[in-house]
This record gives C-alpha cells, structure tokens and sequence, in this order.
C-alpha cells in the first residue's frame, strides 16, 4: 500500500525522487476516481494535489494515517486547512516557486488585449487587411492597477514597472513600510478600478472576495480597461463580466479560473463570440519551468515531513 498518493500531475523527476524513498502511487487520474482514491488513502501518510482534489473532512476520514499535504500551487481554497490542522497534518503550499509564470501570464494577456492584433490571425488569413482596425494600442505610459499585492503581484509591478507602466495597488494586509510600495501607490480599492487601464485580481477567495468584480466594479472601470483574473474563480461575477463585455463597455478581458472547473460547456456559454475575451484552463502558473520548480519543492518537503531525504 502507498505512503505516499499523488492525485495530480506532477514533474515526473520529482516523482521518481519519491518513488525512490517510499512507495509512491502517482495517478493524476485518481482526482475523477474518489472511490479509488479514499481506497488509497488507508496507508498513506502523505497526500500531494494540485487544484481539484477537494481535500475535506471526508477525504481525510479516509486517511488516518496522513501527516503531511502537500499542495503543487499556493491557493488553498480546495482544502480545509482547519480540519488538516485539528487532525495534526500539515499543509504545506509551493509559495513562490511559480510566481514567475503567473506574472508572464498577466504581462503577456496585457499586451494581447491591448494589442488586439494577436488574437485575429484568421482575419488576415483569410486574405482581409484590417490594419486599422487592429492597431490597438501600447502598455508603456498605461497604469495598471493590482487588487491584493503579495508576492504575485509585486513581481508582475516589477515587470510592468520596467515596461514603462505605472503601477497603483490596493492591499488592506500589507505593510505601509514594505519595500514593494517604492514603485507603487498604496490606493483604495475604488481607485484601482477607476485608475487602471489594466486591472489584475491577486487575492484569495473568501467570502469577502466572492464577487469582488460585480457589475458596480465593473462600471467603475474605464471603458477600455482590461481585466486580469489569474488568481481564483469566484472574484469575479462572470455573468457580470460577459454582459459588461458584449455592451462594450469594458476592453477586454483575460480568465485563467472559473466558478465552475474544469469549465463546461453550459458554464462556458456566456463567453461564446467574444473577441476580446483571453479563456484559459487554470495554467497561468503551469509551465515546464515552474512545474519543475513546484513539484521539487513539495518533494522536499514532503520527504522532509516523513524523515527521509533523495
């Protein structure tokens, strides 16, 4: 039986390093498989997920045995980090180790809504030559405005920074003295949103977060902003947003997360034959580079939990 049950993807180096220290089951399948996973749940003293294995007190009924999960992201919003705590088991997240890819991703969606060019290729294919109406428009003098200014999004204001940008924050949480405020401005929550050209969320989802992004945010927004939604589903009102888009008065808009996911097709609905909408499934953060860096650091922490190292 397995000491250690890894429900999602997971770089597959990192995966022999525990294969290697103890008996490991690997099944990124195992998060659709619920039976099968509590099956495996009886001998494991560690548990590694991604974003979908909904780690609950039923889950962890099954595991009486578990000390340690180790979560390949940072949010911990899909487990109950009280009820791991009040059975004794550590949760333990990837901060930081894929911070460099979800900032990429809100730079990179910046540049494509603003730009608009990017997203028409069929157009021009299909021997069209728009090439006023694509000439969109530059990051470089734009403001964007970050909701929550953790590490996240003191790296993307790093690189809008060095782009040119402006950068205004709102973060009730952290410090007035902390150093990333030397190249932004410590604003209120409605200036964000009535300053930024480009507006990306960066916070949790709480229930004071859920819907954040409602149709009275919306509206306080220029009407060519961007939104950004790289951090979790359920900030934003998606209704809001797709009804807020197809009367044009918002620019555009990037999700990478969703109330309902994986996304379905009825959930997805709402978005359909929208041009100036970026759709992706959950992977701002997910490259080669930054998996490597999530799964070697959960390893290490997970072999440190159980006392062995490889």
């Amino acid at each position: 039986m397995a000491d250690i049950v890894i429900t999602e993807f997971m770089d597959e180096a990192a995966v022999g390093r525990l294969v290697h220290a103890h008996d490991t089951l690997y099944d990124p399948k195992l998060v659709d498989d619920p039976a099968a996973l509590h099956e495996h749940l009886a001998s494991a003293r560690a548990l590694i997920v991604r974003n979908r294995t909904q780690v609950r007190e039923t889950l962890l009924s099954m595991g009486p045995k578990l000390r340690v999960v180790g979560r390949l992201g940072v949010g911990l919003d899909n487990i109950d980090v009280a009820a791991c705590k009040a059975r004794s088991i550590a949760v333990i997240p990837a901060t930081g180790a894929n911070d460099l890819s979800v900032a990429e991703y809100v730079i990179t969606s910046a540049l494509m809504l603003l730009r608009g060019a990017f997203m028409r290729s069929a157009d021009v294919a299909s021997g069209d030559w728009p090439r006023q109406s694509m000439m969109g428009r530059e990051l470089a003098g734009k403001t964007i405005g970050l909701i929550g200014y953790g590490s996240i999004a003191r790296e993307v204001a790093w690189r809008a920074h060095m782009m040119g940008m402006q950068i205004v924050a709102y973060d009730p949480y952290l410090p007035a003295d902390h150093p990333g405020w030397q190249i932004a401005r410590n604003v209120s929550l409605d200036a964000v949103l009535e300053l930024g050209d480009v507006v990306s969320l960066h916070t949790p989802l709480t229930d004071a977060t859920r819907h954040m992004i409602n149709a009275e945010a919306l509206s306080r927004m220029k009407t060519d902003a961007i939104l950004i939604n790289a951090a979790r589903g359920g900030i934003v009102d998606e209704a809001a947003l797709a009804e807020t888009l197809k009367a044009g008065k918002l620019g555009g808009a990037a999700l990478d997360v969703f109330e309902t996911e994986p996304l379905t097709d009825e959930a997805g609905a709402k978005f359909k034959d929208l041009r100036n909408l970026v759709l992706t499934p959950h992977i701002a953060g997910v490259t080669g580079e930054s998996n490597e860096r999530v799964s070697h650091l959960i390893a290490d922490k997970v072999l440190e939990a159980l006392g062995s190292k490889a």
